[in-house]
């Protein structure tokens, strides 16, 4: 019997294999069929300590009991309370650049973007209504971005076979040029230029491009982009979606540049992977900007499950595990462990241009036809499913970001999957 449910980013014409899982422990997937994946890539870069971590599992069955949906316009619980005070404590500080001080819920890395676009359009059109400032609508963007798959996340990410079909939706954007190797000042001087239009905002991926190919680029430019913005009353947006949680080896990535932006969008991580939840935090002049006494003036976002009772538990379970174990030592042993297997992997002719940052590792697999509709992808998914790994290259693109409790052995037979695909391909025209 066929199935009548639709996959996400799954071209079902193909006919490829859909595995059933039935259960999942730590960095291993358990299939219906009685064999077991090795989970790669965190079910989608979520999972962060671990599937059905013990923790997090047991405050969902505590909170399911006790409360489990609320309408959160003009009503509160304590765990939402619980999660905000922990966000705004765990959020980047640095000195001279004021704090992220209030937390909007929602439920997924697109829609905290979309919240984050809002706020920031929602911030100039308030003041210019209060004769405060002029009123700014445009959106800057970095080449390469990938921001989610909602009507505004894609208007602001790149353009082409993510979102071809729906162009006539999208609304126009700035893009300034990614700041690759030797290309860092173009893309300061562009940057620098087009803030001299006084834009509404600059919204950016933080160190890492995640979907489009893994690119980094380093502190130092992330630091002045925020500096740029700064001086020109531009508003700068972080989307840690897929960098925050540890990813890139601190909690957040702007740590590493001492970057505070205006507005910051997590999710993915933020439940441990456990269930659902996102977040858009603000600085205080973002709220003030919306708070009135008339009511036209309120904040005009929400969905039906906004700060779930559920999803916050797990929220503040893994806010717990983050005070309370030693995540970034296990991070730092992770990333350890991953660059001593991928400078034994760089002396391969398949493969090219590997990189990391923390434990996010990517390396390109040389192709003919290099780039996201790679016919390489779908060959080398089958090939990492054969051998019991759940693994999706982005085209030619073959990436890692495993839970943080994967083991010296699974990575072990992670890499040398890598290797066996680059025997086994590398050689094909």
């Amino acid at each position: 019997m066929t199935s009548p449910v639709w996959h996400p980013f799954t071209q079902h014409g193909l006919n490829e294999p859909i595995p059933e899982v039935v259960r999942a422990q730590g960095a291993l997937l358990h299939l219906a069929d009685g064999g077991t994946l090795i989970d790669g890539i965190a079910s989608w870069w979520v999972t962060t300590h671990g599937h059905c971590e013990p923790r997090i599992a047991a405050a969902i069955a505590r909170q399911a009991s006790q409360l489990d949906q609320l309408i959160f316009a003009a009503y509160t619980h304590a765990p939402a309370e619980e999660v905000a005070s922990g966000l705004i404590d765990m959020a980047p500080r640095a000195e001279g650049q004021p704090e992220l001080a209030h937390v909007f819920y929602s439920d997924s890395g697109s829609t905290a973007v979309e919240v984050a676009l809002k706020m920031a359009l929602g911030y100039w059109h308030n003041l210019a209504l209060d004769g405060l400032a002029d009123a700014r609508s445009r959106i800057l963007v970095l080449e390469h971005s990938y921001h989610g798959d909602t009507i505004g996340a894609m208007s602001i990410g790149e353009r082409g076979v993510y979102n071809a079909a729906w162009t006539p939706l999208l609304f126009d954007v700035g893009t300034i040029p990614f700041p690759a190797t030797g290309q860092e000042q173009a893309c300061l001087d562009a940057l620098e230029a087009a803030c001299a239009d006084k834009p509404a905002a600059f919204i950016v991926e933080p160190l890492i491009l995640g979907a489009g190919g893994m690119l980094i680029y380093p502190a130092p430019v992330l630091r002045e982009m925020a500096a740029i913005c700064r001086r020109h009353g531009v508003l700068f947006i972080a989307d840690e979606v897929m960098t925050g949680w540890g990813r890139t080896g601190t909690l957040f990535a702007c740590e590493q540049a001492g970057v505070v932006p205006d507005i910051m969008a997590v999710a993915k991580g933020i439940t441990g992977g456990a269930i659902p939840l996102a977040a858009t935090l603000a600085t205080a002049p973002i709220f003030d900007a919306h708070v009135s006494t008339d009511r036209a003036r309120l904040f005009y976002h929400s969905s039906s499950y906004t700060a779930n009772a559920i999803a916050c538990a797990a929220a503040a379970a893994n806010l717990a595990i983050w005070r309370e174990e030693d995540v970034l030592v296990r991070i730092a042993t992770l990333a350890d462990g991953i660059a001593m297997r991928l400078a034994r992997l760089t002396t391969h002719p398949a493969f090219a241009n590997p990189r990391q940052l923390g434990t996010i590792m990517a390396i390109d697999f040389v192709a003919p036809d290099a780039g996201y509709l790679s016919d390489l992808a779908p060959r080398l998914r089958s090939f990492f499913l054969e051998h019991g790994l759940l693994l999706r290259p982005l085209g030619n693109t073959i990436y890692l970001m495993p839970p943080y409790c994967v083991d010296a052995d699974q990575l072990d037979t992670i890499f040398a999957a890598l290797h066996a695909a680059g025997e086994k391909f590398g050689a094909q025209p």
